[in-house]
């Protein structure tokens, strides 16, 4: 079966939370399966994603268990984020929406929490 999947949140500090909570569910109950887990995150979310945000940790210890935190590079730009306040987990992609559509070309199941 195909368990890939992208949870999206551009939103609020509450979407994040939920995202993540959903993240971490969805890890504990494939641990037995191959799949990739990616958080987009555009909008004014971006604005959460910072190093010393009230979710850092949480961030950090779901990557450590292989989620692919992925953050678009327009909505940097246009709340005023740089890559060097980001935590570490981020990776830049040029822009979240087009993220999207590739990831659900590949047949990654979408979820906005």
């Amino acid at each position: 079966m195909h368990f890939d999947v992208v949870f999206h949140v551009d939103t609020d500090a509450a979407a994040l939370g939920m995202a993540l909570t959903n993240v971490a569910n969805y890890l504990d109950a494939l641990v037995h399966e191959d799949f990739t887990v990616v958080l987009l995150v555009n909008g004014p979310a971006i604005t959460l994603m910072t190093a010393d945000g009230a979710t850092a940790d949480r961030l950090g210890e779901l990557a450590a268990k292989g989620l692919s935190v992925r953050v678009c590079q327009n909505a940097l730009r246009h709340f005023g984020v740089t890559a060097a306040q980001l935590h570490p987990a981020c990776a830049i992609v040029p822009a979240g929406v087009v993220e999207l559509v590739d990831l659900q070309r590949q047949g990654f199941a979408y979820i906005k929490p």
